[in-house]
């Protein structure tokens, strides 16, 4: 499962475990589920569906006289077992069966129960046209991770039963439904057609699906499986554009876990209002269609691709091999995100890969410094799907990654393919995995799982550096600043190799390498060198999920900026290069945004440069509007908006007046013009020349997944004192609006609220209350990230009702989290908005001074 299209963002670290939060297991199990049926009958106009779900049952103990099963808020209107009725009774979540006759070992038992659904709110989704998206398709979707199949059919609703599947399922004729597995039969009645699907593999009931739509199919095989994209008609042309490199993924994946792919067939279902950015349903991976690319989206978005590959590697991590217990989803989502880091590898260079290494390290480091930090192993929570964070994720893919580097390439896959064989069609556990690595490599990593994955954290190293020129002698102080001198429970223990680069015009640089063992809070080591190094690399490779404070000299940071050959490496220095401030460090950050052979270092430096408060970074920066990489361009128009000057303002303007080829840029110079315009430029006339710009965009540039919109909704929000910016946000909130944007413009209500008068306050309150009371998913979780940035205690009371009334625990959750944040927030009234800026003011002053200052010593040094 993806979650790519969602998330929040929160101050203060605190505990992931929320009140109510209590130990969970697997329950004990009656028997082992062998086959389920489910034969059903779709009333789509009026969201409802009547059917039967048979159940075949091998008892694991002769006596049990009730079973338990999952089922919440269907209609139960009988039970039968080997056609025998049985009495049963039903609270509305749990459905207990009273049997006739206790069960014997080796007497299967069939469980047939009829069942229907009106209007359900988990589980199974219907979605059809209304008078606000009158264009919006026919579709009906499950979704059933983590526990929501028991919304729509009755079930044992937990990973650890693993059964074969069937779905027989009627529709209009001019709809087709997908499902796992293969069709084995199809038949026409009428108006209506019956749909007949097996899955002969075994699986969990989370990864049995049902999609129903008029859709374009488009075919493709991998060897001799077929290889099947299912889309709305209209979009049909984006599918090959989007999926058609899913057939080389199954070929990479299939040599990389070392077992061929295992189901008869793969399907990818693009479906509308999806809640997930995608889900790995056994055989049929169901996505969001807005992952669809256009022509001009491909140019910068690989986002899909990511997506695209990390459904397909749950095939394998997740379906083939399924955990035992949602405590352990590290496992499968880890290996998904490790997958697109691998796929970028083998498909972009190691550079790429490295870089993709960064962003997932990064998100989950936002994640532990800013909402919480928990081991990515823990059975206690309120529900489960709390547990798909980024530490699972992101951080489970940085686990893998230092897996692979401490086994090195031929033991690291050694290891995977021996843990895939070993438990194809079976469940697993973390220890499953420990077990398989010791087996293939003979090494016991129960070290690296200690430290990473059975507690919360990573290290915080700060590095300090030292030259003796009389001894030849380097000296590299390294300091675990997570960790309290009288309290050692927070040291990590690594061995660590430490790089000394040298470097001569016209040859490769060459490292002289140490491994260390760190261990302590604070450790000096020292190195014997035949000369002195030009620059020092920390972890090379920079393999270890940590954060690095670099405290060299610039002479170090500027020759590592320009040659350490690790794309990480030289991002690092360029941080530490910012920090140092000056018109030196300016300069080298300038050289590298124009000659960096990486991209991705490029992205970072021009992120620094706007962080640099001289004026001379501007013309290190603006430089960059040129680079050929839409990537590039957009950092560059993002950095443009810490500086906020009139030069600034001017370059941004002419960019989005201009247009560029990436929607991204775009939309990135839409915010960037508002942020500017707020601080700096605050006079009213050029305020309502903003906004009539932005207003421009928004009534002409509508595009794919509304980018370029969003970024003008991004560029109002900036405006914070304005009612016309909030009038025209308030506007685009309404229904009817496409959802894209108006998701992007619920958003920024939030931020654009904490600079308004007490009436627009109210205003804005009031337009958040109302839109609390939709239903769907995404809509919640946009009015929950809008509240959690305002500055009222107003915001709490709408919170609240979504935290104790939202059907969906993710939304209960983060509406409990931004509580937290908004009694934060009340504090900062109006007093400590004018200080903050008259600091700003003062900033700006002082970069002037600064600027001149540095040119003046420039000139005097030249002389």
């Amino acid at each position: 499962m993806s979650q790519f299209y969602f998330d929040t963002e929160n101050n203060g670290r605190k505990s992931f475990e929320l009140p109510g939060a209590k130990p969970h297991y697997n329950p004990d199990r009656p028997g082992q589920v062998e086959h389920i049926f489910l034969d059903l009958w779709l009333d789509i106009p009026h969201q409802s569906y009547q059917g039967t779900c048979s159940i075949r049952l091998l008892p694991i103990r002769s006596g049990i006289n009730r079973l338990t099963l999952d089922a919440v808020n269907l209609k139960i209107q009988s039970v039968y077992v080997d056609q025998i009725g049985q009495n049963f009774d039903y609270n509305g979540e749990k459905l207990f069966i009273q049997l006739s006759q206790p069960t014997e070992i080796g007497q299967h038992l069939l469980i047939a129960i009829a069942y229907s659904v009106e209007k359900p709110q988990r589980g199974i989704y219907f979605i059809q046209p209304d008078p606000h998206y009158p264009h919006k398709p026919t579709q009906v979707w499950t979704q059933g991770e983590d526990e929501d199949s028991r919304f729509w059919f009755p079930c044992f609703d937990y990973p650890g039963q693993l059964s074969t599947s069937e779905i027989r399922v009627r529709v209009p004729k001019d709809l087709m439904a997908i499902s796992n597995g293969e069709l084995i039969d199809t038949q026409e009645h009428g108006e209506e057609k019956i749909y007949h699907w097996s899955q002969k593999q075994i699986h969990p009931t989370y990864l049995m699906t049902l999609a129903v739509g008029d859709f374009a199919e488009i075919y493709d095989q991998w060897q001799d499986k077929p290889v099947t994209y299912y889309v709305e008609r209209r979009r049909k042309d984006d599918a090959l554009r989007s999926m058609g490199k899913t057939p080389r993924m199954m070929e990479f994946l299939s040599t990389r876990y070392g077992y061929a792919y295992p189901f008869p067939k793969y399907a990818q279902v693009c479906v509308d209002d999806f809640i997930f950015g995608g889900m790995e349903n056994t055989s049929t991976t169901l996505l969001t269609d807005r992952c669809l690319l256009d022509e001009r989206a491909a140019l910068d978005n690989r986002n899909t691709e990511s997506l695209v590959v990390h459904e397909l590697a749950h095939q394998w991590f997740g379906d083939l091999l399924v955990i035992k217990h949602w405590s352990h989803a590290w496992i499968k989502e880890g290996m998904a995100s490790y997958s697109e880091v691998m796929w970028t590898e083998h498909e972009y260079g190691d550079q790429e890969a490295a870089y993709y290494r960064l962003l997932e390290a990064r998100s989950y480091l936002s994640e532990d410094s800013d909402r919480y930090r928990r081991p990515m192993v823990t059975h206690v929570y309120r529900e489960a799907i709390e547990l798909y964070d980024r530490h699972i994720y992101e951080k489970g893919s940085c686990v893998y990654h230092m897996i692979r580097a401490e086994l090195g390439e031929e033991l690291f896959w050694r290891a995977i393919q021996t843990f895939v064989a070993d438990n194809a069609h079976k469940t697993v556990e973390t220890v499953d995995l420990l077990r398989a690595i010791e087996k293939a490599t003979g090494r016991n990593l129960a070290f690296l799982f200690d430290q990473y994955v059975y507690r919360g954290g990573h290290p915080e190293f700060k590095i300090a550096y030292s030259w003796d020129g009389d001894a030849n002698l380097a000296k590299l102080t390294v300091t675990q600043t997570q960790a309290d001198k009288n309290n050692t429970k927070d040291l990590f223990d690594l061995k660590i190799p430490i790089g000394f680069g040298y470097t001569q015009p016209g040859q490769p640089v060459q490292l002289k390498t140490f491994t260390v063992r760190v261990n302590e809070p604070e450790q000096s080591f020292y190195f014997p060198l035949a000369e002195k190094p030009q620059f020092v690399s920390f972890d090379v490779g920079n393999n270890f999920l940590k954060t690095v404070t670099l405290e060299y000299s610039v002479p170090e940071l500027k020759a590592q900026l320009e040659s350490d050959p690790n794309p990480i490496s030289r991002i690092y220095a360029a941080v530490a290069l910012a920090k140092k401030g000056g018109l030196e460090a300016t300069m080298a950050l300038s050289n590298a945004l124009k000659n960096d052979s990486f991209w991705g270092v490029r992205v970072e430096v021009a992120k620094q440069l706007g962080e640099i408060k001289l004026d001379q970074a501007f013309d290190g920066l603006v430089a960059g509007l040129e680079d050929d990489s839409p990537y590039v361009r957009r950092s560059v128009v993002e950095a443009l908006a810490n500086i906020k000057t009139y030069d600034s303002y001017k370059a941004v303007k002419k960019l989005l007046k201009n247009g560029d080829p990436s929607y991204y840029v775009e939309a990135a110079a839409s915010r960037s013009l508002g942020c500017i315009a707020s601080v700096s430029l605050g006079e009213k006339p050029r305020e309502e020349k903003v906004i009539k710009l932005l207003k421009s965009v928004l009534e002409e540039r509508s595009g794919w997944n509304e980018v370029v919109r969003s970024g003008a909704v991004g560029g109002l929000a900036e405006l914070k004192t304005s009612e016309a910016a909030l009038n025209l946000l308030l506007e685009y909130s309404q229904l009817g609006v496409p959802q894209p944007l108006r998701l992007a413009t619920i958003r920024a209500l939030g931020k654009i609220s904490v600079g308004q008068n007490p009436t627009n306050l109210e205003r804005i309150l009031a337009r958040l209350s109302e839109l609390a009371k939709e239903t769907f998913f995404l809509t919640q979780v946009a009015v929950v990230v809008s509240l959690g940035q305002m500055e009222t205690p107003k915001a709490i009371g709408i919170l609240r009702s979504l935290a104790d009334q939202a059907v969906d625990g993710r939304v209960r959750r983060y509406a409990e989290e931004e509580i937290s944040r908004v009694q934060k927030n009340v504090g900062t009234d109006k007093a400590l908005r004018q200080m903050r800026e008259e600091l700003d003011q003062i900033k700006q002053e002082n970069q002037e001074l600064k600027s001149r200052l540095s040119d003046l010593e420039a000139k005097y040094s030249s002389q």
